[in-house]
């Protein structure tokens, strides 16, 4: 009589989804940058093969979206409850916008080219859309509510991607503090007729806050909104 063999149960695991998917994909960008998201490397890094990537994500474009369009709505989150607040205000609720693009672009550098290169797609809508409420908000009068709203949405664009680039060009081991000291020391060496006034700030640059001057940058641009338009808005 042939011997009866118990079968192991069959491992389960976590069944593929676009949001595994994309969750993965967020991950291999932090580490490797955009160069290094591959479908064969995601898929090495989700234990499946490229074609069942494919299944959910058609192809690197959409898989970059969908990545980018995560960590924009959930940069977002703070900001929606500061609106929500009540008795918050719409410079508060700009500045609590701002300030999570501005800090997610620091934790994942790859977004900010990514909003960058896809004006018409949904994160960089979401976070022009956020913006726009609260200009409405302000009492901007609706012919000038565009180019309000368009001024907020570069500034942020702009600032954050200028950090998380030169946070790309800091030399391997070098420490935040020491890249500003080499730039602050090449800025204080510079020729003092051609280049007066940025001598006059190098000391400033080696000491000074990103997300600080970030946010102060936000206020300039608040306030010349307020200005302009003669609103009455509480800080």
């Amino acid at each position: 009589m042939a011997e009866t063999r118990t079968r192991r149960p069959e491992r389960r695991e976590e069944p593929l989804s676009r949001e595994r998917i994309v969750e993965a994909a967020i991950a291999l960008l932090d580490e490797t940058g955009e160069g290094g998201l591959t479908f064969r490397a995601l898929a090495r890094r989700l234990a499946t093969g490229p074609g069942a990537i494919y299944w959910h994500v058609t192809g690197k474009d959409e898989l970059l979206a969908a990545a980018t369009d995560a960590v924009v709505t959930d940069a977002m989150v703070d900001a929606e409850a500061t609106a929500a607040t009540p008795g918050s205000s719409p410079v508060e609720a700009v500045r609590a916008l701002a300030v999570g693009v501005f800090d997610a672009i620091d934790v994942h550098p790859w977004i900010g080219t990514q909003l960058a290169r896809a004006p018409a797609q949904s994160p960089l809508l979401r976070v022009f859309e956020h913006l726009g409420r609260q200009v409405q908000a302000l009492g901007v009068p609706h012919a000038a509510q565009f180019t309000a709203a368009s001024a907020l949405l570069n500034y942020i664009l702009g600032v954050g991607g200028q950090n998380a680039a030169n946070a790309r060009h800091h030399r391997p081991g070098d420490t935040r503090t020491e890249f500003l000291g080499t730039v602050s020391d090449s800025w204080a060496n510079l020729d003092p007729e051609e280049y007066a006034f940025t001598r006059g700030v190098a000391e400033q640059l080696r000491d000074h806050d990103d997300r600080e001057e970030f946010l102060a940058g936000i206020d300039l641009i608040v306030a010349g909104i307020i200005g302009t338009y003669g609103i009455t808005a509480r800080p």
